[in-house]
C-alpha cells in the first residue's frame, strides 16, 4: 500500500477546506472568463446559457460541500452505528433531492428562456474542470512512498 508524504507544496495549515475553497474560486473564475469570452466570440445567448449552467452547478457544489461538512461533524460526534447510518442516509437523500431540484430548475429555465445546450453544458463542467486542475496541481505536491 502506498502512503503519500507531503512535500513543500503543502503545509500543515492546508486542509480540505482550503482545497475546496480553491476549487470554488477557480470555478467562479472559469465561469466569468468563459462567459465573457463567449459573449465576445459567440453571442449573448451562449454566454447566458454558460452563466446559467455555471451558477447552478456552483450553487449545487457549495450546498454539497456544506452537507458533507455537516455529515463529517455529526459522524465524528456520534457514538453508535445507528446514528452514523442515519446521518449517511440523510446525506444521500439530500444529495438526491438536490439533483432533482437542479433538474427541475434546468427544466423551468429551458421552458421559459432560449437555452444554448452547448453553453449550458460548458457552464456545468466548470466544477469538474476546476477539480481536475486543482487535483493535478496538488498531485505535484504528493509523492508516493513505495516502502
Amino acid at each position: 500500500m502506498s502512503k503519500h508524504l507531503p512535500t513543500s507544496c503543502f503545509t500543515d495549515n492546508d486542509d480540505e477546506a482550503f482545497v475546496l475553497h480553491r476549487v470554488m474560486k477557480l470555478s467562479w473564475f472559469l465561469v466569468a472568463g468563459m462567459a465573457a469570452g463567449s459573449w465576445l466570440l459567440v453571442d449573448w445567448n451562449f454566454a447566458q446559457s454558460l452563466l446559467c449552467g455555471g451558477v447552478l452547478v456552483n450553487g449545487s457544489f457549495w450546498l454539497m460541500k456544506k452537507d458533507a461538512q455537516r455529515l463529517m461533524q455529526r459522524v465524528s460526534a456520534a457514538d453508535a452505528g445507528l446514528a452514523i447510518n442515519t446521518e449517511k442516509t440523510r446525506f444521500f437523500l439530500r444529495s438526491v433531492a438536490r439533483l432533482v431540484v437542479l433538474g427541475l430548475l434546468l427544466f423551468v429555465v429551458a421552458a421559459r428562456y432560449p437555452i444554448n445546450v452547448v453553453g449550458l453544458t460548458l457552464g456545468c463542467t466548470t466544477i469538474m474542470v476546476s477539480v481536475v486542475i486543482i487535483g493535478l496541481s496538488a498531485g505535484k505536491c504528493w509523492l508516493p512512498n513505495k516502502v
